[in-house]
């Protein structure tokens, strides 16, 4: 399964593990990159002390590429900029805005960049400012989401720009990743399936939460303030959905929301937690290593794909 994405980052299967505040250190992004993927380190809303560790532990459990997830909003964005540049990482997701003030120093180092986008518009935007490739996420992911399908995004964003596309959400096995190939993305990205891994530091309540998840238990909260979040349905999520259909401000739903992921992640709160999952959790059957979940996702593509010419 070799692509413009595996040649551009060095990797063995076109598989990107995504990002994932809290959920995506070092334990799961080196397993991922182990397994021929490329394990990404989820810098969230941690300091950039962290982050420069976790790059460190990285690196003794693998000799192979992987990269690091900036949010943008991150207080301490600047500083984790730096630190992907002197410690030598190769490869930066980012999300939550545009990396265009970073560029020119990623580029300098030979970091390859990959921004997020949810439209055709950033997706443009992110290529005329140097972009390496872009992920096209759709509103299936879970997390915080823009408003376009997959189906819908990945194909315009492919016949918008020349540089790679790399498609998201929605994807949770051979098939996802087959079809996402169909559309014109030269590799994937997955969160969701990669949570229950056994690599994966979550607790075991949201791991369990995950794979329990029938095909109508994910809910969108924060419409309508605009930072839409998708979720696994709990406690939380019904209080949520109730005041902000009541008119609560920003400032009373986000008091409600405040810590739920690590919550959720750290302590196994399932009540009060923010279960961030996408909508192919209904797929999702059982805890498996990254080595037997890329492997997986390979072995079924393949099969499907069988006299398809994908590196076009």
């Amino acid at each position: 399964m070799k692509t413009e994405i595996t040649e551009l980052l060095g990797i063995e299967y076109p598989i990107i593990q995504g990002g994932m505040a809290w959920v995506a250190e070092y334990h799961l992004a080196s397993a991922v990159s182990e397994a021929g993927g490329l394990g990404i380190i989820g810098a969230g809303g941690a300091p950039a002390a962290w982050v420069r560790e976790q790059i460190k532990e990285a690196k003794k459990l693998t000799s192979k590429p992987f990269g690091v997830n900036l949010m943008l909003m991150n207080p301490e964005a600047e500083e984790i900029a730096k630190v992907i540049v002197e410690e030598g990482v190769k490869v930066v997701t980012t999300g939550a805005g545009s990396p265009e003030k970073y560029m020119k120093m990623w580029k300098e180092a030979g970091v390859k960049v990959i921004p997020v986008v949810a439209s055709v518009a950033l997706a443009k935007r992110m290529e005329r400012c140097g972009a390496d490739a872009v992920v096209a996420e759709g509103m299936e992911s879970g997390g915080h989401i823009g408003e376009t399908t997959t189906m819908a995004l990945v194909p315009q964003v492919v016949d918008a720009v020349e540089i790679p596309v790399i498609a998201a959400g929605g994807i949770g096995d051979g098939r996802g990743v087959a079809a996402a190939f169909m559309l014109g993305a030269r590799a994937v990205q997955m969160g969701t399936r990669f949570v229950v891994a056994k690599e994966s530091i979550v607790h075991e309540n949201y791991k369990n939460y995950v794979i329990k998840a029938k095909d109508i238990d994910t809910r969108v909260t924060g419409r309508s303030t605009g930072h839409p979040v998708r979720v696994i349905r709990n406690k939380q999520t019904k209080e949520y959905l109730r005041l902000e259909a009541e008119g609560a401000t920003l400032e009373e739903l986000e008091k409600l929301t405040l810590g739920g992921l690590r919550r959720a992640v750290v302590e196994g709160d399932m009540e009060t937690g923010s279960i961030m999952a996408g909508q192919i959790a209904g797929l999702v059957k059982e805890e498996k290593t990254c080595k037997e979940i890329v492997m997986e996702l390979v072995k079924q593509a393949e099969s499907l794909m069988k006299g398809t010419v994908i590196n076009g």
